[in-house]
């Protein structure tokens, strides 16, 4: 998909332009860690011997914090080429190609979608995740339900999920280390519309944050649980 006239050679799919703009990513990390102030990893609480989902995983800006914390990480994003720098970096740290939409976790052992399940311990609940993190995702979705709907089913009864909502109305231009410039699909979503989608698919919003940047909210997030 392109936008029409002068964006039209640079907009791309989400997968197609993190492909493209992977290898520059890690250099926006300190940037992309304002929008949250340690919000989510306050949030978390103890995560102590935790499974956790870590969606949309980029580079793996999260799972150092989330390893060091004692968690049990696993990470899926759309990105082949993120991943790969993930399995670099991490090389403990299950990580899979995924969309967001169609989480390849399946009941005791079934395939969801063909692939392969990661965590069966032979138990109905041994795919179920402790918590689930999903930072910088949502941003990429036109809507919301079949994602929730999806986190939702991979969450253990009581789990939780934190997720967070760029303000975002027009995606940025980003650099490839090429020199090329791109864009990447993106959507806006109203704060109130993601808490309506939280609440649709069945989750109890516990905690709603905001940060800001020069009296403007730059960023939304929530805890909430299942």
């Amino acid at each position: 998909m392109s936008y029409k006239g002068k964006l039209k050679s640079r907009l791309h799919e989400v997968a197609e332009g993190y492909d493209l703009y992977a290898a520059s990513y890690e250099k926006d990390h300190a940037y992309l860690d304002t929008f949250e102030h340690d919000v989510i990893f306050k949030m978390l609480g103890n995560l102590k011997g935790k499974k956790v989902l870590d969606v949309g995983c980029g580079a793996g800006r999260m799972i150092k914090f989330l390893k060091n914390a004692g968690a049990a990480v696993t990470a899926v994003d759309i990105s082949e080429e993120m991943l790969k720098i993930v399995r670099k970096k991490f090389p403990d740290v299950e990580a899979l190609k995924a969309d967001v939409r169609d989480l390849p976790f399946g009941r005791n052992g079934e395939r969801a979608g063909g692939k392969r399940l990661l965590i069966d311990d032979g138990k109905t609940d041994g795919w179920q995740f402790d918590i689930i993190v999903a930072a910088f995702v949502i941003v990429h979705l036109d809507t919301l339900g079949k994602a929730f709907e999806e986190i939702y089913r991979v969450l253990k009864d009581g789990g939780i999920f934190i997720v967070t909502n760029v303000n975002q109305r027009k995606p940025p231009k980003l650099k490839t280390k090429d020199g090329e410039t791109i864009v990447i699909k993106s959507a806006y979503h109203r704060p109130k519309d993601v808490i309506t989608a939280l609440e649709e698919n069945l989750f109890k919003i516990e905690k709603e944050e905001f940060i800001y940047a020069d009296g403007v909210w730059v960023n939304q997030v929530i805890k909430a649980r299942k």
